[in-house]
């Protein structure tokens, strides 16, 4: 009788233990982007209040301690239950063909995602006809940042073009401004890179570049490289000891008069330093990218053996709920994944970033993984960081055509 009493007993608190349950959400958002996280994790939290968050957040160079960190996880074993990654070749080209991932095929279609996330997105997150992620908002990398107080006492606009640019670059400078442009650590460098390959190239040759039909050694590129090398040289030279953020901060204080980031800087303003759009930042396509709407969404994915998988598929329902989406993006910065999305809910800035991702050409980002694999966007830093320093486009051409060749990008 004693040991039945101490078996129910047992068996009480195992069931209590798994009622109560666990849930490990593993990404890079904190600090100025916490907010976002923390509210899609209170809606989750509404609806499954018996379990226990275990927000485990890695924070710094957009993500990339985050992936040093997730590799040795994965690869030992211990993934967390669902994990964030930049929708598209980021996660497929590493952990979807290494077998890692679960289809979230019945997912998708018990949720009806296929009816209100765009066909090219859910075309971007899946490979072999199967979604491995769900999207959780869309960001536009290509937008340049200003102050709009600051143009207008300095007498200039944001330019249209590249060469607009630099001839607006002389003007300020002569004005006294020493560094219009701003950037920031390294990977700050390489998304103003591709914003002034998108402007330079058009969109169908930065498409033609990741589908092995243009080389990075054509005297196209070639000619783009020399032209982002003239662009730094418009540049503060404190750009290595810069977070975005940092960077951010001088476009809002009148240090510099231009900062090309993702729409995230936009969540950045309105939430961390209470600016509204239009007066306190206003923004434009990054030169060059008018029409173009360069795209990347974060997303998640439940990997195979995580220890709790029913809580990991209720929380990717969260994350592509309407309620969900409508909740994270106003204050990310970003716009949903959704087509659905109540516009109530976003400003300004957002509301036209929704327009043009209707209206726009749509093409991927690769510094945040939408269009190459991370062997070829883990190593590409190296090669900024050298051309920075030499400003020797043949070099850094050939040398981005070798990684692309390694990478499987091109032949």
């Amino acid at each position: 009788m004693k040991k039945a009493l101490l078996l129910a007993a047992a068996l009480a608190v195992t069931t209590s233990a798994s009622a109560a349950g666990k849930l490990e959400i593993f990404s890079w958002w904190s600090g100025d982007e916490g907010p976002a996280l923390e509210a899609l994790i209170k809606l989750y939290k509404q609806k499954y209040p018996s379990v226990t968050v275990d927000n485990a957040t890695v924070s710094g160079g957009a993500g990339t301690n985050a992936k040093a960190v997730l590799k040795t996880r994965m690869l030992g074993g211990t993934p967390p239950d669902s994990f964030q990654a930049h929708a598209g070749q980021e996660l497929i080209g590493t952990w979807v063909v290494a077998g890692r991932m679960e289809d979230l095929s019945s997912l998708f279609k018990s949720e009806g995602w296929d009816k209100v996330f765009p066909k090219d997105l859910v075309k971007l997150i899946s490979q072999g006809g199967k979604p491995w992620s769900v999207p959780v908002n869309v960001h536009r990398s290509n937008v340049m940042w200003y102050n709009p107080a600051k143009l207008k006492a300095w007498g200039v606009t944001a330019p249209k073009t590249w060469p607009e640019f630099l001839k607006t670059c002389s003007t300020l400078k002569a004005k006294g401004v020493a560094a219009p442009l701003v950037v920031g650590e390294n990977w700050t460098q390489q998304h103003l890179w591709e914003s002034v390959m998108i402007g330079t190239l058009g969109s169908a040759n930065w498409e033609n570049l990741w589908a092995g039909k243009l080389k990075f050694t054509d005297p196209k590129v070639v000619g783009a490289f020399t032209t982002f090398g003239k662009v730094m040289d418009c540049a503060n030279k404190d750009a290595s000891g810069l977070s975005w953020q940092q960077a951010s901060d001088r476009i809002i204080d009148g240090t510099s008069a231009f900062n090309v980031m993702g729409d995230w800087a936009a969540g950045y303003f309105t939430t961390t330093k209470k600016l509204a759009p239009n007066t306190g930042f206003g923004w434009a396509p990054a030169p060059g990218t008018t029409k173009t709407f360069v795209m990347l969404a974060d997303s998640f994915g439940l990997p195979k053996g995580a220890k709790d998988r029913a809580e990991a598929l209720n929380w990717l329902k969260v994350l592509g709920s309407k309620a969900g989406q409508d909740a994270f993006n106003p204050l990310k910065g970003s716009i949903a994944a959704r087509t659905d999305s109540d516009l109530s809910k976003y400003n300004t800035y957002s509301k036209s970033a929704a327009a043009d991702w209707k209206s726009n050409k749509i093409v991927g980002s690769m510094v945040h993984g939408a269009v190459a694999p991370e062997s070829f966007t883990s190593a590409f830093g190296a090669i900024i960081d050298q051309f920075v320093a030499s400003k020797n486009s043949a070099a850094a051409a050939a040398a981005a055509q070798q990684l692309a060749v390694r990478a499987g990008i091109s032949k």
